[in-house]
């Protein structure tokens, strides 16, 4: 992911249908995003057209549709934008993040579980 475009709020909740759906028209993923807050067709298409430019999203012609697909990956773009976030915030520093997270966040038996896990992995991976 060299170049790696940072998402705004509206595009990465654009990329997140994308992701699901895996491609869709502008009027799918304006439906979709009307569905927790009003937005208008032209600013969705707005907004497409600016991640295509940014080389978030692929466009295909069909008919006289876009079809529209994500061109980043999910995982790809949560990793980035995760590093970035511990980087700006915590330092650079993970394990404040988790220290963090785990401190403000009631963990159940099940998240502990794969907690341990994780940590039994990494220290295997060293």
């Amino acid at each position: 992911m060299q170049n790696f475009q940072k998402p705004t709020e509206s595009e990465l909740e654009i990329l997140n249908i994308l992701w699901q759906k895996g491609r869709a028209t502008v009027r799918e993923v304006n439906e979709v995003v009307n569905q927790t807050k009003e937005t208008g067709y032209t600013t969705t298409l707005k907004i497409m057209q600016i991640m295509f430019d940014k080389g978030l999203v692929t466009k295909n012609t069909e008919g006289k549709q876009h079809i529209f697909e994500a061109n980043v990956s999910e995982e790809a773009t949560q990793k980035s934008l995760l590093n970035r976030f511990i980087d700006s915030t915590f330092q650079g520093n993970a394990m404040h993040l988790v220290m963090q997270a785990l401190g403000n966040h009631h963990a159940s038996n099940e998240e502990l579980t794969e907690l341990k896990k994780l940590i039994q992995q990494l220290e295997q991976d060293t």
